[in-house]
């Protein structure tokens, strides 16, 4: 067999490989022999060496991908040694559901041992906090629990909150108490419109302490109690005291809460004191104390339910938008320099009107409990007289109901403007 061992160019061509008689030999260009010797094949590479490849769920949320560890749980032994252990499935499948837990359409039905670990999941994710997706999240839960998410809710002192969290506040439902003092509301307010609502219908107490409240804003809030028995009507602590708008007209629209058992009244306008402390002892039954009643102590109304961390979140959200920016510190330190001071807006609180509630004097009100008192038996010709008594005390009060219905009944136009609004 012939073979080439010469090419015309003088480039390096490689070893030259010849097949006889069924074997594989390499020419030797140098040598100008043939060694019978096996090549040595390389191994089959699909791609480069540097090549690898990722799987990604989600390219948008790529980087963030990176950096979580959320898969995988991190322990030391005893060695000093890192080790790591997957999660279980369950816990995956909750982390997944909260993180796109604004995208489930309902979870009414759902176990609420299993809700309140989404919520939980939700909540450590700061879902909740979020502008549009937020909202939506927590309505989910609203709707489908209600008093589990938040049964008790105090945003004493915290105005910026309700004004940048105003919809999230509206969500809670069949919360049965509610502290709103020194927040000055006023009367226009699109939440103490909203307390009227059958969503929170189960409020049981009430603190509207300090909110600029006036008989307009008592005639709006009523309203639908007086006449559609609807709205507040299961209330039994009412606090409106430091309010100085409120006077004696408005204290009348107070008497559509049969059910109260406290109120506090003082530090508002009125005029007449006697005359409104017997109004509101002979028509509802309340009687003036003469001690501070503990129902009225702020301390005893807190944040309680699921939601109470995510109130949190709110707060320290706004206090963080608070914070001064690192553009103004230059121009305070300027102001510093030159020996100007910069104005400060200092936050009215609750205490100087407390003070001023303590000059003017306590009006807080408690309905006494009715005692069975066991009386003797007494003879047949006493029982019959007294019989009859009761008999005329008992037509004589159905007739004072009446004609005080009667008198609840009598509405205005501005009342009837209300109702139509509902």
């Amino acid at each position: 067999m012939s073979y080439c061992l010469h090419s015309e160019s003088h480039l390096d061509t490689g070893p030259i490989y010849v097949r006889e008689n069924g074997k594989l030999h390499v020419v030797n260009q140098g040598a100008g022999g043939i060694q019978n010797v096996t090549p040595k094949t390389r191994p089959f590479r699909l791609f480069s060496r540097g090549f690898s490849v990722e799987l990604c769920m989600n390219r948008e949320d790529d980087r963030a991908r990176r950096q979580r560890t959320d898969h995988f749980i991190f322990t030391y032994t005893k060695e000093g040694n890192l080790r790591y252990s997957a999660k279980s499935l369950f816990s995956l499948v909750l982390g997944y559901i909260s993180d796109n837990v604004d995208h489930i359409d309902s979870l009414i039905g759902f176990p609420e041992q299993i809700a309140e670990k989404l919520f939980s999941a939700a909540e450590a994710r700061q879902k909740f906090t979020e502008p549009v997706t937020g909202l939506r999240a927590l309505q989910k839960f609203t709707e489908a629990y209600g008093n589990l998410v938040l049964c008790s809710l105090c945003l004493r002192n915290r105005y910026l909150v309700i004004s940048e969290k105003l919809e999230e506040i509206k969500s809670f439902r069949e919360l049965t108490c509610l502290d709103l003092s020194c927040c000055k509301l006023g009367d226009e307010h699109e939440l103490l419109e909203h307390l009227t609502k059958e969503a929170l219908s189960s409020v049981k107490r009430l603190l509207l302490k300090d909110n600029s409240l006036s008989d307009a804003g008592l005639r709006r809030m009523t309203a639908p109690v007086r006449v559609l028995k609807k709205g507040l009507e299961n209330l039994l602590v009412l606090d409106l005291s430091c309010n100085p708008k409120i006077t004696d007209v408005g204290i009348g629209y107070l008497l559509s809460f049969k059910k109260l058992n406290c109120l506090d009244i003082s530090g508002t306008g009125l005029k007449d004191v006697n005359a409104v402390i017997k109004r509101l002892q002979m028509q509802i039954g309340l009687v003036h104390s003469k001690v501070p009643l503990k129902e009225f102590d702020h301390s005893n109304c807190k944040t309680e339910g699921w939601a109470e961390q995510t109130v949190l979140q709110w707060e320290q959200a706004v206090m963080e938008a608070m914070k001064p920016q690192d553009n103004l510190r230059s121009r305070t330190a300027a102001l510093h320099f030159y020996g100007k001071t910069r104005r400060i807006e200092e936050v009215v609180k609750c205490k100087l009107v407390e003070a001023e509630t303590k000059a003017s004097g306590n009006l807080q009100f408690y309905k006494e409990k009715v005692q069975n008192c066991h009386l003797p038996l007494k003879k047949e010709v006493a029982g019959s007289h007294e019989l009859k008594n009761n008999k005329k005390r008992a037509l004589a009060e159905q007739e004072r109901e009446r004609t005080s219905k009667q008198k609840h009944l009598c509405l205005t136009v501005e009342d009837w403007d209300l109702l139509n609004t509902y």
